[in-house]
């Protein structure tokens, strides 16, 4: 039976080096930036106290660099120091202004087959992954490891977030989740540093709650995405109408456009649980990719107030108020439009 694949994710190697257990090659590659720039500061961080960073710490650029002088420095011992720390950022840069890019990542093939123990050597490539090579197929014979950070998609944050508070052993309830989720979206930056927030925030019960989300990330209680959804499923033009004027005071922490993102998603959602054969709780939540079963709720109950052909031509409105308010086919203020937008919903 052919040994189980390593299962390699941020968290379980964030656990990793921060128990000082160091590989001798990490290849952080893939579209998503917040983890590979996360990543490389831990190595850095756990390997090397501030003052060995000062003779123990090379960092070089891809445009800047031959890979020849990467492996040299990677050859060197450590000076008063248990490790020294290699990191090529911007790899995917490496080669490209005499087009051998290929070339100068398979001569890292060699250093690969017995690097030096002493030495931690981190590559970041960044927007995409590194073509099979030999350097790579090299790899995969060592103890090195190859990361791959994917975009995340905005209905994967919930996933993200529930596997940020169980590394962290912090427990979250479902509607604590989907504020966060859809507050924040798929920024990982920001998603991170106001987790952190919270986690730190948490009382003895470490619980991470809709009131403390509420009362410490700009997420007001009163006029929200998730109040103002609310006012268009129960007609509630006056509510909907002070949300949307709250928005325009607070553009900061409003942006209209992953506001009108929000409600495409929305009412998309509620024309799948429609249109759904399974509308089971778990029929649903696999037919939208959402895995708040709190959130699948909340669409299902909204589906009642809207016919199919009601959703059809909202989804309609919000894709031509989504253009207009970017300036194409109109000079109108944004916030009129979304007014107009909302209008159209309630007498939909």
């Amino acid at each position: 039976m052919p040994p189980k694949k390593e299962q390699i994710t941020f968290f379980s190697l964030k656990k990793e080096i921060e128990s000082k257990k160091f590989r001798p090659i990490y290849v952080l590659q893939g579209d998503e930036p917040y983890y590979i720039d996360q990543l490389q500061e831990l190595i850095i961080n756990n390997a090397l106290t501030e003052d060995e960073k000062d003779f123990n710490l090379t960092v070089c650029y891809g445009l800047d660099v031959e890979m020849r002088n990467v492996i040299a420095a990677c050859k060197q011992y450590p000076a008063m120091s248990q490790y020294q720390v290699v990191v090529l950022r911007e790899a995917q840069n490496v080669g490209k202004s005499g087009n051998k890019h290929q070339a100068e990542m398979n001569m890292l093939q060699f250093y690969a087959q017995k690097p030096l123990e002493s030495t931690i050597l981190v590559i970041c490539y960044k927007g995409g992954t590194i073509k099979e090579n030999d350097f790579t197929k090299e790899l995969k014979k060592t103890t090195g490891v190859v990361f791959t950070s994917n975009k995340i998609r905005d209905y994967e944050t919930p996933r993200v977030v529930r596997d940020y508070c169980k590394e962290c052993n912090v427990a979250i309830d479902e509607k604590s989740i989907s504020m966060l989720s859809e507050h924040i979206g798929s920024d990982l930056s920001r998603l991170f540093a106001e987790l952190d927030k919270l986690r730190i925030l948490t009382d003895d019960k470490r619980a991470i709650t809709p009131d403390l989300i509420q009362n410490n990330i700009g997420y007001s209680k009163e006029y929200n995405i998730f109040e103002l959804e609310d006012a268009l499923v129960n007609r509630n033009q006056l509510k909907a109408y002070r949300i949307v004027d709250y928005f325009q005071k607070n553009p900061k922490n409003n942006p209209l456009i992953p506001v009108v993102a929000s409600l495409f998603n929305f009412f998309s959602n509620i024309l799948l649980i429609q249109t759904a054969a399974d509308k089971s709780e778990a029929g649903l939540m696999e037919q939208t990719n959402i895995r708040s079963a709190y959130r699948v709720r909340k669409l299902k109950e909204a589906s009642m107030q809207f016919s199919k052909v009601a959703c059809v031509n909202i989804i309609s409105y919000i894709r031509e108020c989504d253009v207009k308010s970017k300036g194409q086919g109109s000079r109108q203020d944004p916030y009129d439009l979304f007014k107009e937008l909302v209008y159209k919903i309630m007498h939909s």
